[in-house]
């Protein structure tokens, strides 16, 4: 918990960004029956019956101190499409930057193997010395500010029937692409370590003299 606390605690530094990655899933669903438009006094309305139709899952990378967030949609997750989205983020998000620290949980997919699985070992190894990562404890994906960014995501965006893939990615994207310029939104973290040592103390262990 310390080592998230004391890496949000860095200042901004472009050559050296603080990214934070989580991952979710969205449910797409499609209408059986024709949606009932909006009237005056009545909102849209939707027939209770509805049709399954895949899983969107979505890969969030955001940088608290830039206000910067960007979303990859995958139709199955994994090893290999969490490599390629940290493959994104070095080579095409970040190719300046000399070290990108990596906030996320403990996710067994979330390691430098995937990054093998996915490219030549010469290439992975590439990607892996501009990477640091840094995970959140066991429990502790509250520490983690790409949460936090989905749950926005989940209120102004998903909370609604998409119907495929495709919606689900042009809608988030969109939604990312507002919130990075028009609402330019930063995330200025509170929380220390010294917060942590007082509010948090029955979770560090008692030492005996």
């Amino acid at each position: 918990m310390e080592d998230v606390l004391e890496v949000y605690q860095r200042p901004y530094d472009a050559r050296y960004p603080v990214v934070c990655m989580d991952e979710s899933s969205k449910q797409c669903v499609k209408e059986t029956r024709p949606v009932l438009p909006m009237k005056p006094g009545q909102s849209e309305r939707y027939d209770a019956e509805y049709e399954r139709n895949g899983v969107a899952h979505l890969f969030m990378f955001c940088e608290p101190l830039a206000g910067r967030r960007t979303l990859r949609v995958a139709d199955t997750h994994g090893a290999l499409e969490w490599a390629e989205g940290v493959r994104m983020l070095v080579e095409e998000q970040y190719p300046q930057a000399r070290k990108i620290t990596l906030v996320m949980d403990n996710l067994n997919t979330h390691t430098g193997a995937s990054l093998y699985k996915a490219f030549p070992p010469e290439r992975a190894r590439q990607l892996l010395e501009k990477l640091e990562f840094c995970n959140t404890p066991k429990h502790g994906s509250w520490l983690n500010i790409a949460e936090i960014e989905f749950s926005v995501l989940s209120r102004q965006c998903l909370n609604r029937r998409l119907p495929d893939i495709d919606t689900v990615r042009r809608e988030t994207t969109a939604w990312a692409e507002r919130r990075n310029t028009q609402d330019n939104v930063r995330v200025d973290w509170q929380f220390t370590t010294d917060d942590a040592r007082i509010k948090l103390k029955h979770l560090y262990p008692v030492v005996s003299n």
